[in-house]
């Protein structure tokens, strides 16, 4: 591998540190993604399935439940893909369609209670650990890591959503 920027090892202190922090992202990346395809393969999902399922989870922690549109948008699919997915889903009992109350033509995409249940058993294990992990940090540290973990997430997708942006959209949907 190339000595470029991030992967050289550094030699003042905060070069050093710098570069231990960018490792252990990495690892932790990596790592969460084996967690994520072992519960995929366990249920018979794919990597979209898996990514679907938790852009879902995401809208229901953060209230705002999701559209099929946007859960497009967010996994950069078409329409003809996200309904096969979302009916994949659905089938498999992972998630449900729900009509908006105040707009019946609006869709919002919600866990069933059998997908949940079978994330909450695979992953409580992990929650556990990620607890016991927690309490070994203060209030005020755990300010830090949260300020550093959503600045690190916001720029990921920014450089995600740069990619998308630069690939031809043949070859963009290709992958649809």
């Amino acid at each position: 591998m190339a000595s470029h920027g991030r992967y050289r090892r550094r030699d003042d202190p905060r070069g050093r540190m710098i570069s231990d922090i960018t490792t252990d992202l990495r690892r932790y990346s990596v790592d969460a993604q084996h967690v994520g395809h072992a519960f995929a393969a366990l249920h018979g999902l794919n990597a979209t399935d898996l990514q679907a399922l938790i852009a879902v989870m995401d809208a229901e922690l953060a209230g705002e439940p999701i559209t099929p549109g946007r859960l497009g948008e967010q996994l950069n699919l078409s329409s003809g893909s996200v309904t096969a997915l979302v009916d994949r889903l659905e089938r498999a009992g992972h998630i449900r369609r729900d009509r908006d109350t105040a707009d019946r033509r609006k869709v919002f995409l919600h866990h069933a209670d059998r997908g949940a249940a079978l994330a909450r058993e695979f992953f409580q294990p992990l929650g556990s650990r990620t607890d016991q992990v927690l309490a070994r940090f203060s209030d005020e540290d755990l300010a830090v890591v949260h300020r550093f973990m959503t600045e690190m997430s916001a720029s990921q997708r920014e450089h995600r959503d740069a990619v998308r942006a630069a690939r031809p959209e043949s070859s963009r949907r290709a992958t649809d």
